[in-house]
């Protein structure tokens, strides 16, 4: 038994739906091992270059001082950690552009958001936010960092430096270096948490190992770390990490009249 057909129709063949772009899978250029190279790179270059600021300082500003003071000197410490990032974003572009064609912020995913002034406000409520919940941990009276809180000149330089370099340095390191690499080892998930735990785990020091200022620091680190998850950049991250230090900075600077009188900050 035959069928009917009419030769001059053609089958209708029903379109599919469009599916949804793909969300690109981090996939970089380096690896594991070109991160770990990265922070002991890093962390060599903060030993040199703290003992060679602290040399130049002593030769040149301090002839009197011990050489041990100062290696402490907050002002030659910020400025030996301004020459080490200098030489570690150096490195970090040698890294990317060894292989002809890779383009060093393309390859990181600095992608300037065209909403940029909500990720400022995201970064002051999320200072002032973590800020009110602070109040509700311990929180020791004092800390290593309190030293740089000492003198105008401190203070100014360690805002100045914590609202500039400090976090596009860190920025690229965790959330454009490591996250990346943890996600295509580890999945999301575990990426967010693991590069926020070393993003706190690298301030231990100046927090003194206490639980309740590194929670803050925890929290911070894994709000930067879902907006780089969330966004694809490392530029969203980086505004909202500028926003919160500066907010931090802004305020101590009106709590203390212009960082004329910081003994106000132990009280």
């Amino acid at each position: 038994m035959s069928s009917f057909q009419n030769p001059g129709l053609e089958p209708e063949v029903p379109s599919l739906p469009e599916l949804p772009a793909s969300v690109p899978f981090e996939n970089p250029v380096w690896s594991g091992w070109d991160v770990l190279q990265i922070f002991l790179f890093t962390l060599v270059c903060f030993i040199l270059f703290g003992l060679l600021a602290a040399f130049g300082a002593q030769r040149l500003l301090y002839p009197r001082s011990r050489f041990l003071d100062v290696v402490q000197f907050p002002l030659v410490a910020v400025f030996g950690q301004v020459l080490a990032y200098i030489l570690v974003l150096v490195f970090m572009v040698a890294l990317v552009k060894r292989v002809p064609g890779h383009e060093f912020w393309r390859e990181l995913r600095w992608k300037w958001p065209r909403r940029w002034p909500l990720f400022l406000l995201a970064g002051l409520v999320l200072s002032v936010g973590l800020q009110a919940f602070a109040h509700l941990l311990p929180m020791p009276k004092e800390l290593p960092m309190d030293r740089f809180f000492r003198t105008a000149p401190e203070a100014w330089a360690l805002s100045i430096f914590g609202m500039t370099l400090a976090p596009l340095m860190e920025e690229l390191l965790f959330r454009g270096f490591l996250y990346p690499v943890l996600v295509r080892r580890l999945g999301g998930a575990a990426a967010v948490l693991l590069t926020a735990a070393s993003f706190c785990l690298i301030h231990a020091l100046q927090l003194g190992f206490a639980w309740g200022p590194l929670l803050v620091i925890f929290l911070v680190g894994l709000a930067l770390t879902v907006t780089r998850a969330a966004t694809k950049s490392v530029a969203p991250g980086f505004l909202i990490h500028v926003a919160y230090n500066s907010t931090i900075s802004v305020l101590l600077f009106a709590g203390t009249d212009g960082f004329r009188h910081l003994e106000r900050l132990s009280q």
